[in-house]
């Protein structure tokens, strides 16, 4: 009975901690907010909530470190493996080459398309091809097919299939340089969708995807389609980890059928400092482009404006130093936890064991911001993939229900507890001792916390035009 109740004490113990953690940490989150997708195709606002916003966000908070405590109350092993183990295999054969070339010839059109009606067609957003297939079909729809059910791209990628056919290969990639092409490229890309007006601009999306191609070109020419495309393109690499969330898995069995995310509890999904960067980056520019299109967001910037500073030395300090928070906190967070347990391991080995779990809270955070947009900007896509060529003058556009703003919800707590679960997964299979599994995972789950209360009083915002731009 004394064992009982001492384990009880230290349940409800662990569980205080992350909760205060949760309710501290919205002090500290005064400026940071983010919404919905390209501000040129939907102009949307948040509605208003029937509680304090911060009960709302703590009660959020809260619920990951509940999660967590459930978490921690799964302490066999077998069990465990059998969770992230399982699999259904559906079928042995590779997927047919005419396949891969039909889908691979489709991307080609559709990026020569994206190009020449982007400068030639109507400059507006709401029924340019280009406009609606970047931001509608790529990079809401195909993102979310991607972490759902599996990853198409190698199939799909129109510079990979031309780089494949061409000369290549005539400088060895370095590999000290590793990804850290691919985090600034995603960093890149990030900065010109926010501050460029490739959303609302069709000719300035077709130029900025010109310039793209020719560095893509340029690049796995250079270096050869592989290297290039496994380390340095930003897309590729974007995707590529995106689907280790998926139910989906292709490999030297074949087509199999997974648990979301179990992948991701497996060794190597992560392999260096600079696939963490990438992965904190995924989580940070939705943070990013969706805090510039709040209210909070626009007021933030003029405050900085009205006292002199130039609007892009604003914007690009809070993209920054926004940026450089989010991969301190985990990084910090990798360090407290050696330090709090008795370990040979180093805090890098910590970092790059866990840093999977933040997939799954991208996957949610992407989910809980492009959901209702791609749904209610579907039709304008089936008109465009139907009709490049004569756009209809009067798109239609869906009106979602109210009841769409709870899934917003739902998608981000979802995402959080799958990265619990991984988290509790990699941590017992790191540790031999149960009591160190459980203690290596109180830093990083306040991480989670602290992401969660974010993500949640950021959904919760209404929107507005980013300032300046």
């Amino acid at each position: 009975m004394s064992h009982a109740r001492t384990c009880l004490v230290r349940a409800f113990r662990r569980f205080f901690l992350y909760a205060l953690f949760g309710m501290g940490f919205l002090t500290l989150i005064e400026v940071v907010a983010a919404s919905n997708a390209a501000v040129g195709l939907q102009d949307a606002s948040g509605s208003s909530l029937d509680v304090p916003r911060w009960l709302y966000v703590t009660t959020g908070g809260a619920t990951i470190g509940v999660s967590a405590l459930l978490a921690s109350f799964v302490t066999d092993r077998a069990f465990i493996r059998r969770v992230h183990g399982w699999r259904r295999d559906l079928t042995a054969d590779r997927a047919p080459r005419t396949a891969v070339t039909v889908l691979r010839a489709f991307a080609l059109v559709v990026l020569g398309l994206v190009v020449y009606w982007g400068i030639a067609g109507p400059q507006v957003p709401t029924v340019n091809f280009a406009i609606v297939f970047v931001f509608v079909g790529l990079r809401a729809g195909l993102t979310m097919a991607t972490y759902l059910l599996g990853n198409v791209w190698p199939a799909l990628n129109p510079w990979r299939a031309l780089t494949e056919r061409l000369p290549h290969g005539f400088v060895e990639y370095p590999r000290r340089v590793g990804r850290w092409p691919a985090v600034a490229g995603l960093l890149a890309l990030v900065w010109v969708e926010t501050t460029t007006g490739v959303t609302t601009r069709p000719a300035a999306l077709a130029w900025a995807i010109v310039g793209y191609s020719i560095l893509t070109m340029v690049g796995a020419l250079a270096f050869g389609p592989r290297p290039w495309f496994e380390n340095a393109d930003p897309i590729a690499v974007l995707f590529r980890l995106y689907g280790q969330v998926a139910l989906l898995v292709r490999d030297e069995r074949g087509l199999s059928l997974r648990l979301p995310g179990m992948r991701l509890v497996e060794d190597g999904v992560v392999d260096g400092f600079d696939d963490i960067a990438f992965v904190i980056a995924l989580v940070w520019e939705l943070t990013f482009s969706g805090f510039v299109t709040t209210t909070v967001g626009v007021a933030f910037v003029n405050a900085f404006v009205d006292v002199g500073l130039p609007p892009i030395a604003v914007y690009l300090a809070l993209f920054l130093g926004g940026y450089a928070a989010f991969l301190a906190a985990y990084v910090a967070a990798s360090r407290v936890a050696v330090r709090s347990i008795a370990t040979y391991l180093t805090a890098e080995t910590l970092a790059l064991r866990f840093a999977p779990s933040i997939l799954a809270i991208a996957a949610g955070y992407h989910l809980a911001h492009y959901f209702g947009f791609f749904v209610s900007l579907s039709p304008s896509l089936a008109a465009a993939l139907v009709s490049p060529f004569q756009p209809p003058s009067n798109p239609l556009v869906l009106t979602l229900p109210g009841w769409f703003g709870a899934l917003g919800i739902a998608f981000v707590l979802m995402g959080h507890f799958l990265a619990v679960w991984v988290t509790h997964s990699a941590a017992y299979d790191l540790f031999p001792s149960r009591l160190q599994a459980i203690r290596s995972q109180y830093p990083f789950v306040a991480v989670m916390i602290a992401y969660t209360a974010i993500s949640l009083w950021l959904i919760s915002l209404p929107t507005a035009s980013p300032a300046y731009f």
